[in-house]
Order: structure tokens, then sequence, then C-alpha cells
């Protein structure tokens, strides 16, 4: 009983520490991935450009995914990942100011190549819930 319960004592400090570091990293997190898409437009001649961070805190469960705003636009883009064969692809969804998806777009060279491969029933369920998570921070 006593080793069982010192397992359980180091699983959730571990839990702990990693989701006090998950919190507290966010910030670093959301920059570097800004970085990470203008500089995936700029490889792909692409103008359009993510311009800063919107933390939104959803009612519920959110999707998980960052929301920024489109630098000289009243567009957002939310950038979430989708599995696709086990392997997590970087998506981008251009909403428009009144909530609706416009557009989405592959974030990396290999979710250019997977991209064709996800069941287009997949990108509505996500697009779905993007518009309404869109809709419930529509101050984004």
């Amino acid at each position: 009983m006593k080793d069982k319960a010192l397992l359980l004592g180091w699983v959730t400090g571990l839990l702990l520490l990693i989701s006090i570091l998950w919190i507290f990293t966010q910030g670093v997190q959301s920059y570097y991935l800004l970085r990470t898409v203008n500089n995936n437009f700029i490889s792909r001649n692409d103008s359009r450009r993510v311009s800063e961070y919107v933390q939104v805190k959803p009612g519920k469960a959110g999707i998980l995914g960052y929301w920024y705003k489109m630098y000289n636009s009243d567009d957002k883009m939310f950038v979430f990942p989708v599995f696709q064969d086990g392997i997590l692809i970087p998506l981008g969804a251009i909403v428009s100011a009144e909530g609706t998806v416009k557009e989405v777009i592959p974030l990396s060279a290999h979710a250019v190549q997977t991209f064709e491969k996800i069941p287009n029933s997949i990108l509505q369920i996500y697009t779905a819930r993007i518009e309404e998570a869109g809709r419930e921070g529509s101050n984004l």
C-alpha cells in the first residue's frame, strides 16, 4: 500500500509540474508558432501574415489551437493540429470577422503533402467547431 501511494504521489507531482510548465509557457509557445506560421507564408510567397496572438478563454472545453490576428485585415487565423496517419498535421483556418471559415490551409511541407488525404468530413467537423468558437469569442 505504501508503494502504491508513493507511485501515485510521483505521478501526481509530475502531472502537476507538466501542467504548470504548459500554462506558464503559453506566451512563448504562441510567439514561436507565430514566427513559424509567418516563415511558412514567406517560403510559399504568400502575402498574408499573422500579427499577434489573441488569448481566448472558452466557456467550455474548446478546440485546441491558437487564435491570431491577421496583419492588415479584419480576419483572424486559427492554428490547430489534425491527426493524419498517426502524425500531427498543422493547419490554419482563415476566419472572417463574422466568424465563418473562409479557407483551411496546410502550414508545413508535410501538411501540404497529406492535406488532400484528410477526409472532407473531418475538415467539416473542425470547420464547424472553429466557427462555433469564433462566434463565442466574437470580440477577438
